[in-house]
């Protein structure tokens, strides 16, 4: 399940994507947030296939720590630091809320219930 759901949102971020590329019209909350809420679920899944398939430990979880850490990576680079080097690029509060949203879904979606023996 959570394979079909990855591609489903690599797909809807490549739409985007291409959309964008090629100046169609698109309504703007797609434009400037969807992306915005898929990307961490999409880049912290790849790490987490990446560091299983490094250490041969399909059962390796990413942190909540690591995962935060990730997070605010993002909004302090792509929502901070880029926007005063790079024109391109604009700061924006509601970006960062959706990348810790996004990161929320990825934690929710690879938790697994850890059984304690006692």
């Amino acid at each position: 399940m959570r394979k079909v759901l990855f591609f489903i949102a690599l797909g809807i971020a490549a739409t985007i994507y291409l959309l964008q590329q090629l100046q169609w019209p698109i309504p703007q909350w797609i434009n400037n947030y969807v992306n915005d809420f898929l990307i961490l679920p999409l880049v912290l899944s790849i790490c987490l296939v990446v560091v299983r398939k490094l250490k041969g430990d399909a059962t390796l979880q990413l942190s909540l720590p690591l995962i935060l850490a990730v997070t605010l990576f993002y909004c302090i680079y792509f929502e901070w630091y880029l926007p005063q080097h790079h024109p391109r690029y604009t700061g924006d509060w509601m970006d960062c809320l959706l990348y810790f949203l996004g990161s929320f879904l990825f934690y929710l979606f690879h938790k697994k219930n850890k059984i304690t023996k006692y």
